[in-house]
């Protein structure tokens, strides 16, 4: 049995313990020795890119916020999806995450990093939202396993009132915010209603096609 290979280390500004692993193929992030994202398995990721992007990709110079890196597949997704005269920020807490993404993990999202449409901005994706007033068409978080935090508790905010209202701020006329989430969460869904957004959601599976666990996407968008 061959054992895990540590690629790098690092720490959350709240403490959480981030690692880099690697065994045969597959790519691993721990969040305190849980495993956070895996290479093996970023269907969903996808999904969040597409569900999230579907009116953004019919704009003329669309403007998209994503919430955390991670592995780069989201983002991969999104350029995909958008047209050549886009712009998508990336928000992201952790240097050594952007640091991974231009190092070991690049090559497994096509290094998405080195596309000209691509801005980061190192720091809280709330900082990016609250200075940010009508400027997005969508809005991708994934910045933890959804609305129950793991990795940092300061993220509880993305998902409470003020959080809402923030995203919902930063978002164009029929804008949409998309929010990728590990599991169900009736309470999260009714709070976004309770904030303005016309809401739907989607469950789809960790692989897509392939299987794997069930996964949810909420999505809201604004109407008024």
């Amino acid at each position: 049995m061959k054992h895990s290979k540590l690629l790098g280390q690092t720490l959350t500004p709240d403490g959480t313990i981030l690692k880099l692993t690697h065994r045969d193929s597959e790519y691993v992030i721990l969040a305190n020795g849980k495993s956070l994202m895996s290479s093996g398995m970023y269907g969903s990721e996808q999904a969040l890119a597409r569900l999230g992007c579907s009116r953004a990709k019919t704009l003329e110079r669309p403007c998209v916020l994503i919430g955390g890196l991670g592995m780069g597949f989201t983002l991969r997704a999104t350029l995909d999806f958008l047209p050549s005269d886009a712009m998508i920020v990336v928000a992201e807490l952790v240097p050594d995450v952007v640091e991974w993404n231009r190092g070991p993990l690049g090559p497994l999202a096509g290094h998405p990093l080195k596309d000209k449409r691509v801005r980061i901005d190192m720091g809280d994706v709330a900082v990016t939202l609250r200075s940010s007033p009508g400027k997005f068409d969508a809005v991708l978080l994934d910045v933890d396993n959804g609305p129950t935090a793991l990795t940092a508790s300061n993220n509880a905010w993305l998902y409470d009132d003020r959080g809402i209202a923030a995203a919902l701020d930063a978002l164009r006329m029929d804008g949409v915010l998309a929010v990728w989430s590990a599991r169900d969460d009736r309470k999260f869904e009714k709070r976004l209603r309770y904030g303005g957004f016309a809401v739907h959601v989607e469950r789809v599976r960790g692989r897509l096609k392939k299987g794997g666990p069930h996964h949810t996407i909420f999505m809201g968008r604004k109407t008024s």
